[in-house]
């Protein structure tokens, strides 16, 4: 079990679907109390009673949007792939539950000012877990086994080219990318071939590259998109084919030249490609996985 646990498992939603989660599940929440009508709702004589019951699903919809939302805003380098594991996914779901039951139980007080009918927290606690807990537990051990399988399959059907070493070319023949930093004085010039990726850090970004084959890391103050750009510059009439098209972007942290990937392994959270030798291990975001796969293919 602990071994399970420590497993890693997918965490960096788009915000976009951060505030859909949100949103179905105030839905769900809304909607299965007004059906239901459990913690003896079905006894509370109120005006507008429906609104009020549906008023739960709001407070859940505000609770899971602070959650999955504004947390992770707040506490950028806790909720990353990098440290998310399916025990933590669990955990956050028992902490995310346990919050949304604790206020639409202060939401039901509030509303109970004047009614002699007042359900205990602990019950209210324990049916929240019920429907809650466990079944978003299993849910997160079956999502797990299925995108482990899912990736863990496909990366090994993904056939890596072989890097043999080659004789050294006519180095005016090699073709070279310079990227400028954002004050337009900063530059690096080196051989396309050289280089292993660029990772986002803040406002700047990190080029990892090869120099006397051993890795080399230069730092510039430029965001990925900026340098992102400059690598897949408008072809000309002469260049009717992307500047660089083996160096693509990954990740909203990272661009990788395809071309000194060695291998690709999959776990639940997606696809790793490894560089150089295996020291260095790139993730694969979810939007990206079919553009690279498809670039892996077309150079095999």
């Amino acid at each position: 079990m602990r071994h399970l646990l420590n497993q890693p498992y997918p965490c960096e939603d788009s915000l976009r679907r951060r505030w859909i989660k949100a949103f179905w599940i105030g839905v769900f929440v809304g909607l299965f109390l007004l059906i239901f009508q459990p913690f003896g709702l079905t006894l509370w004589d109120t005006p507008y009673k429906t609104a009020k019951i549906l008023g739960f699903g709001l407070i859940s919809f505000l609770v899971t949007a602070f959650v999955t939302v504004v947390t992770p805003v707040l506490f950028p380098k806790r909720f990353t792939n990098e440290h998310w594991t399916v025990g933590r996914e669990i955990l956050w779901i028992t902490i995310h539950i346990t919050l949304i039951g604790v206020a639409n139980y202060l939401y039901l007080h509030w509303q109970l000012r004047t009614s002699a009918y007042s359900p205990d927290l602990p019950g209210m606690l324990l049916v929240t877990f019920v429907i809650g807990v466990f079944p978003a537990t299993g849910l997160v051990v079956v999502n797990y086994i299925i995108r482990l399988k899912k990736y863990s399959q496909s990366a090994r059907e993904l056939a890596v080219r072989e890097h043999p070493e080659k004789t050294a070319p006519i180095e005016a023949e090699k073709p070279r990318l310079t990227v400028t930093a954002e004050n337009e004085k900063d530059r690096l010039s080196l051989l396309a071939s050289d280089l292993l990726y660029i990772e986002s850090s803040d406002n700047y970004s990190t080029v990892v590259y090869l120099k006397d084959r051993q890795p080399v890391k230069t730092l510039l103050r430029s965001s990925l998109s900026r340098l992102e750009t400059q690598l897949h510059a408008h072809p000309t009439p002469h260049s009717p084919v992307p500047v660089h098209p083996t160096i693509v972007r990954c990740h909203r942290s990272f661009i990788v030249n395809l071309e000194n990937v060695e291998k690709v392994t999959g776990n639940a959270q997606g696809y790793k490609l490894h560089l150089h030798h295996g020291l260095f291990q790139i993730p694969v975001a979810r939007k990206y996985n079919d553009t690279l796969v498809a670039h892996l293919k077309a150079l095999t």
